[in-house]
């Protein structure tokens, strides 16, 4: 196929994962109303998940299909920092809303946890992907720690109590929400490997490679179910449940190296000489978590000591936009 047509099919199937992550927004939104299930849950645990299938899918691929193992890294921590992004560009652009919101508590606590998993995949790529990788069973150390973190954070989003006071007016049966997100997220699945071969192609003929390949045309299409699913929730005025989704997707991003190891077996996952672009998607997706966990916190800070509006405000879109500074920066610097 010429590069043309392939780029068409790729942006296809892009725009497919986008219409699938929206129609699963609205259902989570619905489910958010209709159980007991707190929006940080929800958006966290179940919405994660589910627009992070596309990494999962592209990942395995990366490993079974196409044989580059390399695209994981570049497919996962490019996806963790442009998740970010949509953080911060949803707050900065409804400033006034996000300083009303309800934000749950657990959010920081998921957000530490990526913190944890980022330094600690920085920790291997230092030590040496070799020197932390378990004897007998060739599975790399940081898989397995990673793996308690996520379930870690998942303690905290089970116990989050804020709920969501909109009422539900929708006349679908919680049935019928449960079938129809099944039947979106299959779709999501389908179009994920169709981004994968895809990418392949392109890294093959533009000569990119595989990690800055992975980051700019996996990581971020795989990113669009986030953002599109967020923008979502976002107009419903549902920010438990989009800050949910992008925290969410980043800690449960960091399992994917861990189900990747375990099927690619002797095959290393993780660069044994990690490149620029690998390196500063690690140091930007910390700064930026950082940066999105202060707006987090201070916007749970600000509901008690109620400073002025406008400064609340302004701080909300300063940090908002140094997030995509961060990712602006980060692209910029790795090719």
């Amino acid at each position: 196929m010429s590069l043309p047509i392939v780029l068409l099919l790729y942006f296809i199937s892009g725009a497919a994962l986008v219409f699938f992550s929206m129609k699963c927004a609205d259902y989570v939104d619905l489910l958010d109303k209709k159980t007991n299930l707190s929006g940080a849950f929800i958006g966290g645990v179940i919405l994660a998940a589910i627009t992070s299938l596309p990494e999962l899918i592209t990942s395995i691929s990366a490993v079974t299909v196409v044989n580059k193992p390399e695209l994981i890294i570049g497919n996962v921590l490019g996806s963790n920092v442009f998740n970010l992004v949509i953080f911060g560009a949803t707050t900065a652009l409804s400033v006034k809303a996000f300083a009303n919101a309800k934000v749950g508590k657990s959010h920081l606590a998921t957000i530490i946890c990526t913190i944890v998993a980022d330094l600690l995949m920085l920790g291997t790529f230092i030590i040496g992907a070799n020197n932390t990788r378990i004897p007998y069973i060739q599975i790399n150390a940081a898989s397995l720690i990673i793996l308690v973190i996520y379930f870690i954070s998942l303690k905290f989003l089970a116990n989050d109590d804020n709920e969501n006071d909109e009422e539900d007016n929708s006349s679908l049966t919680l049935k019928q929400i449960i079938t129809r997100f099944i039947i979106m997220a299959v779709g999501l699945v389908a179009m994920s490997f169709a981004v994968t071969y895809f990418t392949d192609i392109i890294d093959e003929k533009l000569k990119l490679g595989a990690s800055f390949a992975g980051a700019l045309f996996l990581g971020v299409v795989t990113s669009l179910p986030e953002l599109s699913s967020s923008i979502t929730l976002v107009r419903k005025r549902n920010f438990n449940a989009m800050v949910g989704n992008v925290v969410g997707s980043n800690m449960f991003n960091f399992t994917i190296f861990s189900v990747a190891d375990f099927i690619a077996g002797k095959t290393p996952i993780y660069s044994l000489n990690p490149d620029k672009a690998t390196l500063n998607m690690l140091y930007f997706g910390i700064i930026s978590t950082v940066l999105v966990a202060t707006s987090i916190l201070l916007q749970r800070q600000f509901k008690k000591s109620n400073p002025t509006k406008g400064t609340k405000l302004a701080i909300y879109a300063v940090l908002g936009i140094a997030v995509c500074a961060s990712y602006v920066t980060c692209m910029a610097l790795s090719r």
